[in-house]
């Protein structure tokens, strides 16, 4: 059956009410702002005033700025709507293939002391295989909408169906009708763990569900990124040659920053995370944390975390690090980060690396 894409209003902070009660007992009804100040000119469909600086170095012909990286990429590209794919990231399910051309991944705790990664796609058409797949849980699924992403499963976790079945999210599940035309099973690793999808497979299953491809009209991005001519250096931050987020027990992740190179070289299990399809290290541009609140669902260890409500963290770039603030502009809307004299931060153009951390854990991250 075909499902357009929307966001119905009424019937999502009915939703999301529902699922954050344990959180924060839905509070108080949010407040829908009157237009959510995205302060950015990257919609090339629009014709903004052209000034003098302007004219002296256009975009060349038929590109634009990637709204995921801030990088140049093909209209039809950009344009695109990404999709967002859902990553295991267990030991006996590394290293993942196709995860570094992610131009942003998501890192959020799951049940059993685990993490679990969230790719979201822009370009993306020469991959064969992207994976191993692994099942929702319904926290991702608020990031993915703030990327207006088409969001790639296998399965879910029992309080992530209400959402699901939503018809503003638009996603492809390793456990409906045309799961086989999306995914694929491999034969060298064990199930679950062998579930991968690819660009023929996404886009198959795009085409066989009617999803609209196209990003919704005056769609302006989720990220601000500094000027192409500048860099955003943190002046003022503290020392962030190393981030290491003990708070994940069993991967224990890390990042170091490369002077020379200008990003972060992701580490994990002991090691070097790398990409199983060329063997190279995952790098990136911009680290952003975000403390989140939670409540446990149930015995078997279920996170009710609160995706919504907004909290404190960190942005980390070029070697430095600033405290920040993350807020919403409505349930389903996209996050912006303020800095300490509550000015929206601008990130360094390329990829970017979101880490959500139980606010139990904020101690555990260590800054050095």
């Amino acid at each position: 059956m075909k499902r357009k894409y929307m966001r119905n209003a009424t019937i999502v902070m009915a939703v999301a009410c529902a699922c954050m009660l344990s959180v924060s007992g839905c509070k108080k009804k949010e407040k829908e702002p009157s237009e959510p100040s995205i302060h950015t000119s990257r919609d090339v469909t629009q014709e903004p005033e052209v000034t003098p600086s302007e004219t002296e170095n256009p975009l060349p012909e038929g590109m634009m700025e990637s709204y995921l990286s801030g990088g140049l990429v093909t209209q039809e590209v950009g344009q695109r709507r990404p999709v967002a794919v859902m990553l295991n990231n267990i030991r006996d399910a590394v290293p993942q293939t196709g995860i570094a051309q992610a131009d942003v991944v998501y890192e959020a705790p799951v049940e059993g002391n685990i993490t679990r990664l969230m790719g979201i796609f822009e370009n993306y058409d020469n991959l064969e295989k992207i994976g191993s797949v692994r099942s929702c849980r319904e926290y991702y699924l608020f990031f993915a909408q703030e990327f207006e992403a088409i969001y790639a499963h296998y399965g879910q976790a029992i309080y992530a169906k209400p959402f699901l079945e939503e018809d503003f999210i638009q996603n492809l599940s390793g456990l409906e009708k045309y799961s086989k035309d999306i995914f694929y099973r491999t034969t060298d690793r064990v199930a679950p763990h062998n579930a991968y999808t690819s660009f023929q497979g996404i886009q198959k299953g795009i085409e066989d569900y009617g999803y609209d491809q196209e990003h919704s009209t005056g769609y302006q991005g989720h990220y601000l990124f500094a000027d192409m001519d500048a860099e955003e250096n943190l002046d003022g931050g503290v020392s962030a040659n190393a981030v290491h987020f003990n708070c994940y027990a069993t991967n224990k992740p890390w990042f170091e920053y490369d002077a020379e190179s200008r990003n972060y070289k992701r580490f994990q299990y002991d090691g070097p995370q790398i990409d199983d399809a060329d063997g190279q290290q995952l790098t990136y541009d911009n680290l952003l944390v975000q403390y989140h609140s939670y409540k446990p669902y149930d015995q078997n260890g279920y996170l009710n975390i609160d995706a919504i409500s907004g909290g404190k963290g960190k942005f980390i770039t070029h070697g430095k690090a600033i405290d920040i603030r993350w807020e919403k502009d409505a349930v389903w809307g996209v996050t912006h980060y303020f800095d300490e004299s509550n000015q929206e931060i601008h990130l360094n153009r390329g990829k970017t690396w979101v880490s959500i951390v139980l606010d139990d854990k904020i101690d555990e991250i260590v800054i050095e």
